[in-house]
This record gives C-alpha cells, sequence and structure tokens, in this order.
C-alpha cells in the first residue's frame, strides 16, 4: 500500500539540477521588492560600515541587512527569541530564498545574532528607523500635524525570586526567612515563612530591591495587573496615517507623562529628518494624550511652542483659585481643546492608531514578554520592530496587505465570496426546479452564514 520513507544514503556530490529549488513566500517576496524600491540593502550597509573592521583580515562579517531581514522573520511571525529566529530561518526553505541563502549555505546562528546587536550601536538603529519613516514619507505617510502619544507595559526578562535588598544585599527569601525568625518562626518551615510573607504589611519597592541580572528592570503592574519586573515601551504616532514616528523603551518606574513634552519635540526632529527639512521647522499642530499625561509643566512646554495640547483633565472638582495665572490659563486652554468636537475626535483617532501600533508591535510582533535584558539591547529591538511596523503600513499602502497573516486571510475572503455567490445563485434558481426544491431551506440557511461571514468581513487596511 505505501513505502515507509527512510533516510537516505549520504551522497558525496549532489548534481546542482537535483537540488530543491526553495519557493519564496508570496508575502516575502513583497516585501523585498518593497525594501529593494527605497534602497534598504545599501542604506543599512553604509550605516553599518563603521561597526565592522576594514584592515581586510579576519573572517568577513555577516551581512548587516541579512541581520536585520531575521529580525523582521521574528517580527511578522511573532518570535521573541533570537534563538528561535535563527532556527526558524534555517529550517524555512522560503525564508533563506528570502535571505539569499542557498540550502548549502548555513545561516546566521542565535549567537552572532547576539554579536552583531551588541555590535552595533543604539544610534545606527534610530538611523534605520529613520531610513523607512523616509520611505513611508514618500508615499504621503507622513503627515506631521496630529500625533498621539501613550505607553504600554512589557515584561521583563527577570523574576522577583531573584530579588536582592539594595542595603543588606540579601536575597529577598533570605530576607524574609530572617524577619520570620525575628517573629518567632522557625525558618526551617517553608510552609509557616510562606504564610508569614504572605500576611505581612510589605510593599516592593524599587529603591530598596532590585534584580542583579537586569538592574534596569523595575517592579511595577504588568499588563494583567499582576506584579512582575516591567519596561515600559513608548509610541509617539501620526494620528493621521497611523505611523509611529518615535519609539522608545523607558524604565518600568518612571511616570507616564515624564519629559512627554521633550519626547513630542523629538517626534518632531524625527519628522523634520525623514522630510529632509530644517531641524527647526514645526509641523505638528496638536498632541493628543489620555488623562495620564495630563501634568501642567508639561502642557505649558508644549503651548509655548504653538502645539494645541488635546488632553483630558483627570481631576474633575479643581480648585481654580489656588492655580497662578499661568497655570490657570494652560489648563483652560487644554479643556477647550478636549472637549471641543475636532479635540474629540482626535482622541478617538489616539486610541484606535496607538492601541494598534502595540498590538502589532507587542502582541503580534513577539515583544510583549522579552527575552532581552538591558535598556540599551530593549531599545535597539524596539527600534528595529517598530521601523518593521511602519514598513508593514508601507506594504499595506502599496500592496493592500501588511502581514503574512492579512495574505492569507485575503486569499481565504476571496474564495469565500466566490463560494457564498455561488450559494446565493442556487438560493434564487432552487424554486424553478423539482431537483432544487427540496434543499432550498438548507441553501437560505448556508447563504445565510456565509454571508455574515465573508460579505462583512473588514477591510485589509483594519
Amino acid at each position: 500500500m505505501f513505502k515507509p520513507q527512510v533516510q537516505p544514503e549520504p551522497e558525496l556530490f549532489i548534481p546542482a539540477a537535483q537540488l530543491v529549488r526553495p519557493a519564496a513566500s508570496p508575502f516575502y517576496a513583497k516585501l523585498n521588492q518593497t525594501l529593494d524600491a527605497f534602497g534598504f540593502a545599501d542604506k543599512a550597509r553604509e550605516l553599518c560600515k563603521p561597526a565592522y573592521s576594514s584592515n581586510g583580515l579576519g573572517r568577513p562579517g555577516i551581512d548587516p541587512v541579512v541581520y536585520f531581514k531575521m529580525l523582521m522573520v521574528g517580527f511578522f511571525e511573532d518570535i521573541a527569541s533570537e534563538r528561535s529566529i535563527a532556527e526558524r530561518c534555517s529550517d524555512s526553505i522560503s525564508l533563506r530564498a528570502f535571505l539569499n541563502y542557498s540550502l548549502t549555505q548555513t545561516t546566521p546562528d542565535h549567537s552572532s545574532l547576539s554579536v552583531i546587536r551588541t555590535r552595533l550601536g543604539l544610534e545606527i538603529y534610530g538611523e534605520i528607523f529613520l531610513v523607512i519613516l523616509g520611505a513611508l514619507e514618500k508615499h504621503g505617510l507622513i503627515k506631521g500635524k496630529n500625533v498621539g502619544i501613550d505607553a504600554s507595559v512589557i515584561e521583563a526578562n527577570a523574576s522577583l525570586k531573584n530579588l536582592v535588598n539594595r542595603n543588606t544585599e540579601e536575597a529577598y527569601w533570605d530576607y524574609v526567612r530572617r524577619l520570620a525568625s525575628e517573629s518567632g518562626i522557625d525558618p526551617k518551615d517553608v510552609d509557616a515563612i510562606r504564610r508569614f510573607d504572605r500576611k505581612r504589611p510589605k510593599k516592593m519597592s524599587n529603591e530598596e530591591w532590585g534584580n542583579p541580572h537586569d538592574p534596569d528592570a523595575k517592579i511595577g503592574p504588568t499588563k494583567a495587573g499582576a506584579t512582575d519586573m516591567i519596561y515600559k515601551p513608548e509610541h509617539t504616532v501620526d494620528l493621521d496615517t497611523g505611523a509611529i514616528l518615535r519609539a522608545e523603551v523607558r524604565l518600568g518606574h518612571e511616570a507616564d507623562q515624564k519629559d512627554w513634552g521633550t519626547h513630542i519635540l523629538e517626534a518632531q526632529a524625527n519628522i523634520n529628518r525623514a522630510q529632509g527639512q530644517a531641524e527647526d521647522r514645526l509641523t505638528i499642530k496638536s498632541a493628543a494624550a489620555d488623562k495620564a499625561y495630563h501634568v501642567l509643566p508639561e502642557l505649558r512646554v508644549l503651548q509655548a511652542e504653538g502645539i494645541r495640547t488635546v488632553v483630558s483633565d483627570p481631576v474633575g472638582s479643581r480648585k481654580l483659585e489656588k492655580l497662578a495665572p499661568e497655570a490657570l490659563a494652560t489648563l483652560r486652554s487644554a479643556r477647550r481643546s478636549a472637549t471641543s468636537q475636532s479635540g474629540k475626535d482626535l482622541l478617538r483617532r489616539r486610541g484606535m492608531h496607538l492601541e494598534r501600533s502595540f498590538a502589532h508591535v507587542l502582541d503580534a510582533g513577539g515583544a510583549r514578554r522579552t527575552t532581552l535584558r538591558g535598556a540599551v539591547n530593549l531599545n535597539k529591538r524596539h527600534q528595529i520592530s517598530a521601523a518593521i511596523y511602519n514598513l508593514s503600513q508601507l506594504m499595506r499602502k502599496l500592496y493592500g496587505i501588511g502581514t503574512p497573516k492579512q495574505f492569507v486571510a485575503r486569499g481565504k475572503a476571496f474564495f469565500g465570496r466566490i463560494y457564498c455567490w455561488i450559494l446565493m445563485w442556487l438560493q434564487a434558481h432552487a424554486g424553478r426546479s423539482a431537483f432544487f426544491r427540496p434543499t432550498r431551506s438548507y441553501l437560505s440557511m448556508l447563504g445565510t452564514r456565509y454571508r455574515n461571514r465573508f460579505l462583512t468581513t473588514t477591510s485589509p487596511c483594519s
């Protein structure tokens, strides 16, 4: 009935004509076309050239374009760790074709990805981000008039169990065991110590505790509400197009509103560099944020630059008579902007575009639970993830698809519509023939089901 598949005998020589031809993925073929259209490879190599030796000694380094393409694979396929990215690229024939590797060549190992990440400075990642931002500008995806800012939470690659007291240098459980012993509890009774730790009044302070494996990670609430070691990624987004103008990973204990006026002006600097304009040019007219960003000194910084601040006041019963004249003017201007019709529209777009960027970068891009340590490494990875998100926005503009899953879903929707139209035609002609008459109710049920499923799907850009 069948022939069992066994491991073939190894051959010394294999003719090239007998090698398996790599079938390029349609999505990654489009991605390559998009990268070639604005000369990504040449620009990336030119930016990374100072990080490589030019004396001609030693083995040639790995092409940095391959490194950035492998990070693109990790983003589009929701792969977080560099080890998993390297394994995926090594196993897939279509991804080998995307990286320009033949079947006889060895793709970069995860250790090579770590070495390249360490070699390239943070400023190079920022320049790569601006290269892709400039490509969006050429296709009209950078308006630079209305921007929004928000922060989210990612879990650090560090554990609360490994915390060390900054004053006594005790591990957490050694510290708890000592307190339990001072309270008359047997230090060898693990269950009693755990009960003591649960009931004792305590507050995990970042000034008192730290993780020796990742000193930059801070104690704070995660997206689910639990307490863990966290970082805070922050996005500044163009509210007219959805493009990320600035991306940064901040320390987990910093308040959202800290220096957010400066961050808006930094996004303006990125807009000017992407458009090739003077650095002191100001195009931003409005800046929208949620209630957590309502702090009067930061609002005053933006209003002094002529930028309208669309931020709702979280304090409903604020005592206006106790405010200074400048603070009162700043507050009233922000309130007028937030309650106007145009301000409400900007706040709706802020929620739509900012939450979408976090969903793609963190939840669908493999960055909600990081595998790297240190604020510098996280900023490198996040800068590239934000740049790849902008690249997917460009692909939606050019081809109507921005991710591999969207490419597959678009094909399913196309064939689903055809199937639905066939069912509708059969339902319309069921009463004309005795053959179709018994199945008319069944066809009506199928037509309604598939009409609701395929004809009411959202657009590819949603």
